[in-house]
């Protein structure tokens, strides 16, 4: 009987244990300095929030590409259009969800 878990390019989709280290080591950078940045405060609190939020969004990038395995390749095209996709639904839930709190929050106040 054949050997289901072969590793003839059928695992060409996984990442490395080098592909894991990397990403691991990128989230913990891409953690730990907003957290310094929070914890000791040397910069302007909307600078600090601007960083912060780079940070994030580059982390997120980091999982999906070292650990999610999302990449421009054709077999990962589906994944791919399905999260942008996804993200895409939950920007718009979020943006228009605090813009009508925000309108009503301005709207009850001037009254």
């Amino acid at each position: 009987m054949a050997n289901a878990h072969s590793h003839d390019g059928h695992d060409a989709g996984h990442g490395s244990v080098k592909s894991y280290a990397i990403g691991f080591i990128l989230s913990v950078i891409l953690t730990v300095i907003p957290f310094g940045l929070v914890m000791y405060p040397s910069l302007p609190k909307s600078l600090t929030l601007w960083i912060i939020l780079i940070f994030a969004v580059v982390q997120v990038l980091v999982h999906l590409v070292y650990f999610l395995h999302l990449d421009r390749s054709a077999a990962q095209r589906n994944n791919v259009i399905a999260f942008v996709f996804a993200a895409l639904v939950i920007v718009l839930l979020v943006g228009l969800s605090l813009w009508i709190m925000f309108s009503i929050h301005t709207n009850m106040m001037a009254h």
